[in-house]
């Protein structure tokens, strides 16, 4: 959108093109006490999207918890900071990527791991993993294929050229996706705890540096394209997406990383969402402080650039710092040795507002505050989601299927199937500190040089959101608690990013809220807090949203990685054994949907207490090397979770069920239930009174399964099932698919 800034009259058409309501509009008119020109309208319409603002969830999201003894920055960063002990840090965040790919799936996902890179190694840290949390439409769906495709490729692509590991992640498969994927990206990275940086800017007078890439014309408006609906016109909005190049940003990091070893940077921070405009004004804003900035001078890769698009531009691979006067030709000289743009743009005042100048005139001058940290909060309506009747199966409904077919089945489904042809596709060992690899319950990744290892897990299960957003909440996050643990991990903190329809509707307001509250009380009682995270609203096309989405990303440690352990059955003979109740609970399950064609009923009840107490019991064993394999148990239940075990090293299993045979109701609940807090864990015989023994004196449930045997799987007397028929069920969807 080419403007000149002195010409262009502001109409409501044009500010309702900007996104900006009537009212806010007002609010703007009595902030500047004029009427903007078109550069600071702009300016006004990014800061101001909900992509920047937070000013639909701002209210609720205060009400999580943030803190704890190892937590050194919480939210208001571009990531957050914790404590891994021996002086050093691990730094992370997930952020959103959706609406570009859609529109754009290769560079809309390239970019979005671009994005969350800069985030982490802002903060002076060295990016170690990348995850990712896909959702995409019904495979029977067009374009779904086409954007599996895309996305795939870009996040592939980037992070492999980048050189971090893609150590995991989730993909799944459902209709209310068909019009707006997710591509949520996760980067960890690690730090000395006293080289950790800030992007409040300092010391007036001091100058303000561009460095990266050069500027040009790519994802203008792109945090308000974010930040509305699709419709039919989608398409339209490509322009909007960023292209990204990981070579650059290669070149970024480790010239960012080397001038971090000295004590020339005062204030440093990304240009992301909004580009040069919230990266300014976010540091002077944090700064109290004023910016002035001569857009004559920043490295520009088109002619012509107007001062709107130089300011909305988010073209990729570029950051804004404050330096040291004194140190400024030491950062240019390790700039132009990584062959990066480096240019001061301008310095730091004592306004308290932006000033942006281009030939000599005077583009924009308006005040910080208003713009960067006052931004409108709203108190939307919301509408609890009402709770759903309990499922009753009769035999009828399962009384003549095959339990082998079934879990054949499930095995094979979209979202059950391996994603062996996504992650094939991630360089998840360069670096060589990948110790648990794509396909566990959660990445361990060494922390180099160290014993120590990182333990890594994103997740969410939508459906149940969508259910009770209360219970889904609590149990997303429960979920990364439980899949750290069944490798040996200590939960640390978790980063989130909450993905959902327009909360201008009160129902999607309240499933917001419910899931907000719900996630708060899974934190408190687990002491995982969230120390970052990211909103994606307006998920929404033709006014049907996506199931709610709120991803979870959760870190934990491992002080010895020797002692970590992985999901698969590794000895023939050992005991199986499950911990933590099993009701049967169907609701809202993946085998109600695959199985039966249903998708009805209440998500499983979370009970955060048993959570905690079975969790702590289970890592205690691990870290003492009493168990040879563990695998907490999700979708599809204690079938699928057997099933899961067999695969790696092709070693089955012999089960007793301790159920009455001749009722289908109770096996199928009891074989496909989703209950929470439950893990299956293998032990040798000789160890198993032991562990019986001191379950009984916890007030753990505990249920001895079976043993582990040779090639086939055998549930009682319902299933016999060679591990490489479940194999190949497994493995063939995807590939078949995508060919």
């Amino acid at each position: 959108m080419k403007q000149n800034a002195h010409k262009t009259v502001i109409t409501p058409d044009v500010v309702a093109e900007h996104g900006l309501s009537p009212d806010e509009y007002e609010r703007v008119l009595k902030v500047m006490g004029r009427e903007p020109n078109i550069v600071e309208l702009g300016i006004f319409s990014v800061m101001w999207s909900e992509h920047c603002s937070y000013k639909t969830t701002r209210k609720h999201l205060r009400s999580l918890p943030t803190e704890a003894p190892h937590v050194i920055c919480g939210p208001g960063e571009n990531a957050g900071v914790i404590d891994i002990g021996d002086g050093q840090a691990a730094i992370f965040k997930m952020e959103s990527h959706n609406h570009p790919s859609y529109i754009e799936p290769f560079q809309g996902a390239a970019t979005g791991v671009g994005g969350i890179l800069r985030d982490v190694f802002t903060m002076g840290a060295r990016p170690i993993a990348n995850m990712n949390s896909l959702r995409f439409g019904s495979i029977d769906h067009p374009k779904t294929k086409h954007l599996v495709n895309g996305v795939v490729a870009g996040i592939g692509s980037y992070g492999n050229c980048v050189g971090v590991p893609t150590v995991g992640g989730e993909c799944t498969f459902h209709p209310s996706y068909n019009g707006n994927i997710l591509v949520n990206a996760m980067t960890v990275g690690i730090a000395d705890t006293d080289k950790i940086f800030y992007s409040a800017a300092a010391g007036i007078g001091n100058p303000v540096v561009y460095v990266g890439s050069k500027t040009g014309r790519d994802g203008i408006h792109g945090a308000t394209m974010a930040s509305a609906e699709f419709g039919e016109n989608s398409e339209e909005k490509r322009p909007t997406v960023q292209v990204g190049d990981p070579f650059t940003e290669k070149l970024l990091i480790e010239a960012c990383l080397e001038l971090m070893q000295t004590d020339a940077i005062i204030a440093i921070q990304d240009m992301g969402a909004a580009g040069l405009t919230s990266s300014s004004l976010e540091m002077a804003g944090k700064g109290n402080c004023g910016i002035e900035l001569e857009l004559d001078k920043v490295p520009m890769r088109e002619e012509g650039m107007t001062p709107y698009e130089i300011m909305l531009s988010e073209s990729q691979e570029r950051m804004l710092m404050v330096l040291k006067p004194d140190k400024q030709h030491l950062a240019q000289a390790i700039f132009e040795k990584w062959e990066l743009s480096y240019a001061v743009i301008g310095k730091l005042t004592d306004t308290g507002n932006i000033v942006l100048k281009m030939h000599g005139e005077i583009a924009a001058d308006m005040p910080i505050a208003p713009v960067s940290t006052d931004a409108p909060v709203y108190d939307r309506p919301w509408i609890p989601t009402p709770k759903r009747a309990d499922i009753t199966l009769t035999d009828s409904d399962v009384a003549h299927r095959n339990a082998k077919d079934d879990l054949l089945t499930l095995m094979g489904c979209p979202d059950l199937a391996s994603k062996r042809w996504i992650y094939e596709q991630y360089d998840h060992m360069v670096g060589n500190d990948t110790v648990g690899r794509p396909g566990g319950d959660a990445a361990v990744v060494r922390v180099h040089g160290t014993q120590k290892a990182l333990a890594i897990s994103t997740d969410c299960t939508p459906r149940y959101v969508f259910a009770d957003p209360i219970e889904g909440g609590k149990q997303a996050v429960a979920e990364t608690w439980r899949n750290i643990t069944a490798v040996g991990g200590t939960p640390l903190a978790i980063t989130n990013c909450l993905n959902f329809g327009n909360p201008q509707k009160p129902e999607i307001m309240g499933q917001i809220v419910g899931a907000l509250k719900g996630m708060a009380e899974a934190c408190v009682t687990l002491a995982y807090p969230i120390i970052s995270g990211n909103v994606s609203l307006y998920n929404e096309t033709n006014g049907k949203g996506i199931f709610p989405t709120p991803a979870i990303g959760g870190v934990g440690i491992l002080k010895d990685v020797t002692k970590a352990i992985g999901a698969s059955f590794v000895n023939v003979g050992e005991t199986i054994v499950l911990i933590g109740e099993t009701k049967g609970h169907i609701g809202s399950s993946i085998a109600l949907r695959e199985l039966l064609g249903r998708e009805d009923g209440p998500p499983p009840p979370v009970d955060l207490a048993t959570e905690k107490k079975n969790g702590d019991f289970i890592r205690e064993l691990i870290q003492h090397s009493r168990l040879t394999a563990c695998h907490d148990l999700s979708d599809g239940g204690l079938m699928t979770a057997l099933a899961d075990m067999t695969l790696r090293n092709g070693i089955g299993a012999k089960i007793k069920l301790p159920i009455a045979m001749n009722q289908p109701v109770t096996v199928f609940n009891y074989l496909c239930g989703e209950d929470q807090a439950r893990y299956l864990v293998t032990l040798s015989t000789a160890s198993l009174a032991a562990l019986e023994k001191e379950a009984a004196a916890k007030g753990i449930a505990l249920t001895i399964l079976g043993i582990t045997q040779k090639d086939t799987l055998e549930l009682d007397i319902c299933a016999t099932v060679p591990v490489a028929d479940i194999r190949k069920a497994h493995e063939e969807f995807l590939p078949k698919y995508m060919a």
